[in-house]
């Protein structure tokens, strides 16, 4: 492995991966990019789009990549990121009983929007140091190798959680690779990772999609409802696009922050009832005006 011009292995072409392997191999970071998609329709696509150089099997991809990119559903990621640790042990064992040592510059990294668990379930491999759980802070509600696209990770923030356990090598390969993607790195630990997800991403999605199903019920009744949505309602139900096969484990894996902040969320909207229930325009006016004082964070 140089210094640039990797071997970048993607498992997992939909947004996240493809979207990484288009900008890592357009960019210089990866000299070659490997592709592995279960989905034969979506790998067939792939291949047809060009996301990645080759698509191949799960096993060819670890055993000739550099950099082993995990960018599957996070309740699959746990199983595989542990799967491909054993095989860089194996690859480790083969070598020396032939004589040789392995120089073991291979890293895994997962992609996935909690932490915690991961972090955990890798925390005592024997190969752990070449791991490194990041989560890139972006994405669209679409999902697969169509909606993959250049310039996704640009000026996004990209979490490193837990990254004192990675080896120094490992962590500043990867660094450099996020750099050049654009991001900028932001050091967490994993629980601490997934209380603020909760909050500025899974609470979002949650919310996406309850609006979503309140105005397809009424919807029933009113078919004029979509005729005369607008920008404020596409805007806010967009996430309700969201793949359910993702949304799932994110939910089930990090229940207890989620639980919280829907509780809060829950609070916040019984305020908001009860002003409006009595004709409060004085206390709808103050609830707007506190909530309006998220204009001095998101410009």
């Amino acid at each position: 492995m140089s210094e640039l011009h990797f071997t970048v292995g993607v498992i997992g072409l939909g947004l996240i991966g493809g979207s990484m392997a288009l900008d890592l191999r357009r960019r210089g970071f990866a000299g070659k990019t490997l592709g592995v998609e279960k989905d034969p329709v979506a790998a067939e696509a792939a291949k047809t789009i060009g996301l990645v150089d080759e698509v191949t099997d799960f096993e060819d991809c670890v055993r000739r990549s550099d950099v082993i990119v995990i960018a599957v559903p996070v309740g699959t990621a746990v199983k595989m990121v542990t799967r491909v640790l054993d095989m860089f042990g194996d690859f480790s064992t083969s070598l020396e009983m032939t004589g040789r040592s392995l120089d073991m510059t291979k890293i895994v990294i997962d992609v996935c929007s909690t932490k915690e668990q991961i972090c955990k379930a890798t925390k005592y491999h024997p190969m752990r140091r070449q791991f490194v759980s990041t989560h890139p802070m972006a994405g669209t509600e679409y999902s697969g190798p169509w909606a993959a696209q250049p310039g996704l990770f640009d000026g996004r923030a990209c979490i490193f959680a837990n990254s004192e356990e990675s080896s120094p090598k490992a962590l500043k390969t990867i660094e450099k690779m996020y750099d050049v993607l654009n991001m900028r790195p932001i050091y967490m630990e994993a629980a601490q990772h997934d209380v603020h997800t909760a909050y500025v991403s899974h609470i979002s999605h949650v919310t996406s999609f309850a609006l979503a199903l309140t105005v397809l019920d009424k919807e029933k009744d009113e078919k004029h409802i979509f005729d005369l949505a607008s920008g404020g309602f596409s805007s806010t139900v967009r996430l309700a696009k969201s793949n359910a096969d993702m949304w799932v484990p994110i939910l089930s894996q990090n229940h207890d922050n989620v639980l919280h902040v829907m509780d809060t969320y829950i609070e916040k909207m019984q305020e908001f009832r009860k002003a409006i229930a009595d004709y409060d325009e004085d206390r709808i006016r103050e609830l707007i005006a506190e909530a309006n004082r998220i204009k001095k964070i998101l410009r």
